[in-house]
């Protein structure tokens, strides 16, 4: 674990039933925040953010009353939030980027909700993998219109050079493989996309870079195609460094389904059509 993820670890508690939890007072502190007021605008960000994602913000946002230790060393009761990992990600995005405590949180939260929490989520565990495929593709699909409109506010003008702007993405967190290498290894053809054909772990890697990417490139304002180009690719080869640091495998060294998402939309529709006949 890098050792500016630790102390995102070792904040994380357990509930009752055993379900991890950060305390949203420890949190402030660990991120800089010299006051919890000054720390309160953040959450209510969160929280709102939460609400726009479609998951309620009362399931990861939970209010209550903590025994905190004051300076005379006696302990009182105060006003705090149990936040989920979740929760945890939404609070270090509407933090201050400029805190470099805050920038290692977001890659810690960001990945460790991306790869794990949709998985460990019960709704998420229950859906079979063509399900997950099917909802991270789409919701990849809806990023990707985003990291086209933040590109091109970069500088990224023509196809020709939002296909070079893609490439440079893929290269950094496929280990140097561009697109064509990455669509010869899974020995497609021409006419098939390489994100039609990602089981739901890489398709969850190439999501967290897509917006991870356009999120940086609206927060520093990078301007000009060349440092967008290496914008994409670091944020490929940091995405890259943390599956590795949580010993995940590789993207390029997943399998390939045997089934492409169209043919996944086309058994659902099917199934559609024969359940409004019943």
């Amino acid at each position: 674990m890098n050792e500016q993820h630790q102390p995102f670890e070792q904040l994380k508690q357990l509930d009752e039933r055993g379900i991890e939890y950060w305390s949203a007072r420890a949190l402030s502190k660990l991120l800089g925040y010299s006051e919890y007021r000054h720390f309160l605008p953040v959450l209510t960000k969160a929280k709102e953010a939460c609400d726009n994602s479609g998951l309620p913000a009362s399931d990861h946002f939970e209010d209550i009353l903590a025994l905190v230790t004051i300076g005379s060393g006696a302990q009182r009761e105060l006003q705090d939030v149990k936040l989920s990992r979740y929760a945890c990600y939404l609070v270090v995005q509407n933090g201050d980027p400029s805190k470099p405590v805050i920038a290692a949180g977001q890659t810690y939260f960001a990945v460790q909700t991306r790869r794990q929490e949709l998985a460990d989520d019960e709704a998420f565990k229950q859906l079979r993998e063509d399900e997950k495929r099917l909802f991270l593709r789409n919701e990849l699909k809806e990023h990707n219109k985003q990291l086209v409109e933040a590109a091109q506010q970069a500088g990224v003008a023509t196809g020709l050079d939002f296909a070079i702007f893609q490439n440079h993405g893929y290269q950094g967190l496929y280990g140097g493989l561009d697109q064509k290498a990455i669509h010869a290894k899974k020995g497609l053809k021409k006419s098939q996309k390489i994100l039609d054909h990602m089981g739901s772990t890489e398709l969850a890697a190439n999501l967290f870079r897509a917006t991870q990417t356009e999120e940086k490139l609206r927060r520093d304002q990078v301007q000009g195609k060349r440092q967008a180009n290496e914008t994409h690719f670091e944020v490929g080869r940091k995405v890259r460094q943390t599956i590795a640091e949580l010993g995940g495998t590789m993207p390029e060294n997943l399998p390939t389904p045997d089934n492409s998402i169209k043919q996944i939309e086309s058994a659902a529709k099917k199934l559609q059509d024969t359940s409004s006949e019943d």
